[in-house]
């Protein structure tokens, strides 16, 4: 079985900062692109950064300048550092991976999601 585990999330003020991580586990040969997605209440799920296993990222205009992506791909582990955060940035934060599992072929493989909530 191949999932996604992610952690970082949780309460903090305007101004702060937090970052997300996203590990991977299971039978994995290769873990391809990776994103975060967020959901805010009421509203729909929402791309937000994408990376891919070389490194290339790509950011909603949302995430620009204050948020960045990573990864580590020995530790199949995927981040998300969060500066400046605002009240608007509140919400479930998830991460996706394209995984290729020796056992199963290739699966698009989603996290349960970590919360963030931000206070003015």
């Amino acid at each position: 079985q191949v999932q996604l585990v992610e952690s970082g999330g949780g309460w903090v003020q305007a101004g702060g900062s937090l970052r997300l991580s996203c590990a991977a586990s299971g039978s994995i040969f290769s873990i391809n692109a990776m994103g975060w997605y967020r959901q805010a209440p009421g509203k729909q799920r929402e791309l937000f950064a994408t990376i891919t296993r070389g490194g290339s990222t790509n950011y909603a205009d949302s995430a620009k300048g204050r948020f960045t992506i990573s990864r580590d791909n020995a530790k199949n582990t995927g981040y998300l550092q969060m500066n400046s955060l605002e009240p608007g940035d509140t919400a479930v934060y998830y991460c996706n991976a394209d995984i290729y599992s020796d056992r199963v072929g290739y699966l698009r493989v989603w996290g349960q999601g970590t919360l963030v909530t931000v206070s003015s």
